[in-house]
């Protein structure tokens, strides 16, 4: 049997919804709370989702308390932790699972884990993560898919990012928090998720300055302790639901975001006529009334157009005036919702890290897949619009990364609900 989710489209979207704690700030916030040595590390606002759920399954298996008081709030206490080689198959199931890389090699200069896994975007190499292992004194050994890194000790060293990766960033500042003396990342990435997980590890005791621009000093420690942290809200989340009112809302708030996290997608949509109104902490969408026009879009590094936020912008694309065209910079091989789309009627022409896309187009329900996490948001917002009932397979992909999606678009007046089938 596989569980499917099913849209009925054409109902317009009316009232709030409230956008859940950060997916990609929380997998490097439960990585980082095991750098602590004494008392535990509160995180509260944490998203449901089945990610989450797989990071603590790891922490587990290294003999890391975990409780959670609620599904917000997680309660992580390495006390009794133990640096045991993962390998554990949820290693494979999430790409963040590469944060105990840095995490483990900082607290115990040695770490063993399985290659990570998560959705595939074409190539995307942790060559800059290991590279920063290696400037730090470390070394990397890889065999049969697994990886071994190791070192007697580390040392602050100047590190310059060929690419300003947010892993990689993340990663490197985690290895460096007790290296001798000081690390210097530069051409860091500057994502809102760097300085969430930097002011977590400030609060437990490291010297980091500079997160949030492209040089981040680390200044080694010797221990960290125990901290309370309050998560930012997700702007790829809320992005994506600021996208779907754009497409098909009769109004909505969508409400706990932080506007300056999605300046470039509210300036975008701007452009393209969408009526909105920006509040300090929500935003107010209206029906368009079909009067779209069509936009480019580039995707580039924070502050620049989310790649996350590509593929939901898709299927908005395709109610627009004219010709759109996105062009990906940043994971070149991310089109595969455009496939899916294409079934639903979607007039989309694809050439290589871009698509160009002919609105207004009349979409259809389909039977389609979710090939990865935003092209699953991405189907829904096409099923939300279309004619009939679109049935989205491989919905597990969504689970990783929306909190309750189905849940909270039926309290907006959706009619979405899941069916198990057999395969």
């Amino acid at each position: 049997m596989e569980e499917v989710l099913k849209i009925r489209g054409g109902n317009k979207l009316k009232g709030s919804v409230r956008i859940s704690g950060s997916k990609n700030a929380t997998v490097a916030l439960i990585p980082a709370a095991i750098l602590a040595s004494t008392g535990p590390v509160a995180i509260v606002g944490a998203p449901d989702i089945s990610d989450v759920d797989s990071l603590a399954e790891l922490l587990r298996f290294l003999k890391v308390d975990v409780i959670q008081s609620s599904k917000e709030n997680i309660v992580i206490d390495p006390t009794h932790m133990e640096n045991i080689a993962l390998d554990h198959p949820a290693v494979q199931k999430l790409r963040a699972s590469y944060y105990f890389m840095g995490a483990l090699l900082g607290k115990y200069k040695n770490v063993r884990m399985k290659m990570p896994g998560g959705c595939y975007l074409g190539p995307r190499p942790i060559d800059l993560h290991l590279k920063g292992f290696e400037a730090l004194g470390a070394t990397v050994e890889y065999d049969r898919g697994s990886y071994h890194i190791f070192a007697e000790e580390l040392v602050g060293a100047k590190i310059f990012l060929d690419i300003s990766s947010v892993g990689a960033t993340i990663n490197i500042m985690m290895a460096a928090v007790f290296a001798k003396g000081r690390t210097l990342i530069e051409n860091a990435a500057k994502e809102p998720e760097i300085i969430d997980v930097a002011t977590m590890l400030n609060k437990m005791g490291a010297h980091i300055r500079g997160a949030g621009t492209n040089v981040i000093t680390i200044d080694g420690v010797e221990v960290l302790n125990g901290c309370f942290h309050e998560i930012i809200p997700d702007r790829v989340e809320a992005g994506t639901f600021i996208i779907m009112a754009a497409a098909a809302a009769e109004e909505m708030t969508v409400e706990n975001i932080i506007p300056q996290h999605l300046e470039s997608l509210l300036s975008k949509l701007q452009e393209m006529g969408v009526d909105m109104t920006v509040n300090v902490d929500n935003v107010v969408v209206r029906n368009h009334n079909g009067n779209l026009v069509g936009t480019d879009v580039q995707t580039l590094p924070y502050p620049g157009f989310a790649t996350d936020l590509q593929q939901p912008m898709t299927p908005l694309l395709t109610q627009a005036q004219g010709e759109s065209v996105i062009k990906e910079t940043i994971y070149v091989e991310r089109f595969k919702h455009c496939v899916e789309l294409q079934r639903m009627g979607a007039d989309i022409e694809m050439i290589p890290a871009s698509a160009i896309i002919n609105g207004p187009v009349k979409l259809y329900g389909d039977r389609v897949t979710a090939t990865d996490l935003r092209c699953g948001a991405s189907l829904v917002i096409a099923g939300l619009i279309a004619d009939g009932v679109t049935e989205i397979h491989d919905v597990y992909h969504i689970d990783r990364g929306y909190e309750n999606l189905d849940g909270k678009l039926k309290s907006l007046g959706a009619e979405i609900w899941r069916e198990n089938i057999d395969e």
